[in-house]
């Protein structure tokens, strides 16, 4: 079989047997990619009772998944999760092989590629094939974008954000084949998983909020950042930041947008204190509308947004809350 008809590949990342969006969104992308060069798709899927995501996959635009069900799959596990893939991965030979840039996927995409000795191209915002019937991976850098390729070696792999590529339409009537994994599905390795802890989101989760407003440091001070929590909630809004916001200590990584944080396509986007480089504002391309908040009108956030105010975003601030809660306060009397 020829290089370009090899299958591509998905590995499924899921929690508690549910599969995350940025699966759909790869196999859907994984769906267009193949279509160009005449081959596969086929999705690694490992957990327990995750049997059920199958038919997803398929309507997804997968003709092939490859099942490890098993108990000893609960939990991701780096050193299992790892034999397993390249495993299979030497004995059917992708040509492409992609992972969400999760907390799974950039952690095993590297050991993996390392095992197969080939290249990995992390936080990529696009994929193509190009003439020569290799993909392209797309990343930001240098203040626009750059194009990596790796013709010499197979697979070829790259990581995504969620939120990059949008979710399929889901095809009911599309079916595939179920290719079980069997094990043994143990490893001794250094690492043993002792307790899985869940953590809450707090707030709305930025993956799903409608609107999203994404603040950076001309809030100031912790007080600053306070009032654009207040906002947030105020407005039913993801809130989240800039990596010098996370470098503060007032924010949290998980909140940070951008580059290598997270990517949303909200139906609203406020962007409050910040200048909008480039790093930040691929995190938000999907965005419908965008508006911005900024005290210098030279800011470069304001020619890659629909609507923008310039004033000092504090000042704003309390006006805008001030003037929301006489709103809802008319409302309530009505």
């Amino acid at each position: 079989m020829a290089d370009n008809t090899n299958p591509i590949w998905v590995i499924a990342d899921q929690e508690s047997c549910s599969l995350l969006p940025v699966t759909s969104q790869l196999v859907g992308k994984a769906r267009s990619l193949a279509d160009a060069l005449g081959a596969d798709v086929e999705v690694v899927l490992l957990g327990d009772g995750v049997e059920a995501q199958a038919p997803t996959l398929f309507g997804s635009g997968a003709d092939r998944v490859y099942l490890g069900n098993a108990p000893e799959l609960a939990n991701y596990h780096p050193d299992v999760y790892t034999e397993l893939i390249v495993g299979l991965a030497e004995a059917c030979k992708p040509q492409i092989v992609l992972l969400g840039s999760t907390s799974m996927g950039r952690e095993l995409a590297p050991l993996v590629a390392a095992r197969l000795e080939t290249g990995l191209t992390a936080h990529c915002i696009d994929l193509d094939i190009n003439a020569d019937h290799v993909m392209e991976q797309i990343i930001p850098a240098y203040g626009g974008e750059i194009t990596i390729v790796c013709p010499e070696r197979k697979p070829q792999m790259a990581t995504v954000a969620q939120g990059v590529f949008p979710l399929p339409a889901h095809d009911e009537g599309r079916s595939g084949e179920i290719v079980p994994i069997s094990g043994p599905f143990t490893h001794k390795g250094r690492i043993e998983i002792l307790e899985v802890v869940i953590e809450e989101p707090k707030g709305i989760p930025l993956d799903s909020a409608t609107c999203v407003l994404a603040g950076g440091v001309g809030a100031g001070d912790s007080d600053g950042w306070d009032l654009m929590a207040q906002l947030s909630k105020e407005l039913g809004a993801g809130l989240g930041c800039t990596r010098p916001v996370v470098d503060e200590g007032w924010a949290e990584l998980e909140t940070m947008i951008g580059q290598s944080g997270k990517m949303v396509s909200p139906e609203t986007y406020l962007g409050i204190g910040l200048s909008g480089e480039q790093q930040h504002m691929v995190g938000i391309s999907g965005a419908k509308t965008m508006i911005a908040i900024n005290n210098d009108k030279k800011s470069p956030i304001f020619s890659q947004v629909d609507f923008g105010v310039v004033d000092d975003c504090r000042e704003f601030l309390l006006v805008l809350l001030e003037k929301i809660r006489e709103y809802r306060e008319k409302q309530v009397s009505c």
